[in-house]
């Protein structure tokens, strides 16, 4: 399972594995009935506490995306997977807004804010 962790971000790691498998979900790479890898093996290949796997795996659970069973693992659950794009679009769209006021607070104009995203984003 092709997971990245980049330890530059601000953003914890088990939030970036949560996303990523998320995102692998949604895009139908994991389907219902997939199993997860083990703790123990996601932590070793990430080179990563087993903590920090355990606290991203119990999100996934909590918020329905997963269910582990105890010695046997965890596993992906039916997902409707247009509600998480819709709900990873609205988190989306309440960053870009702070971005947005932020841009207007230092006193760009609209136009020189897409300008900004438009050469963030040909990288």
């Amino acid at each position: 399972m092709p997971i990245i962790i980049n330890t530059s971000l601000m953003i914890p790691i088990y939030e970036q594995i949560v996303d990523q498998i998320k995102t692998m979900i949604r895009k139908g790479e994991l389907q219902e009935n997939d199993a997860l890898p083990s703790v123990r093996s996601l932590s070793r290949s990430l080179k990563i506490s087993a903590l920090t796997v355990k606290k991203a795996y119990d999100t996934l659970d909590h918020e329905g995306f997963t269910v582990t069973i105890h010695g046997k693992g965890t596993y992906v659950t039916a997902t409707n997977t247009e509600l998480l794009l819709e709900d990873q679009r609205k988190e989306l769209e309440s960053d870009l807004e702070k971005v947005i006021q932020k841009g207007r607070r230092f006193g760009f104009s609209n136009e020189e804010l897409k300008d900004l995203l438009d050469v963030l984003l040909e990288d």
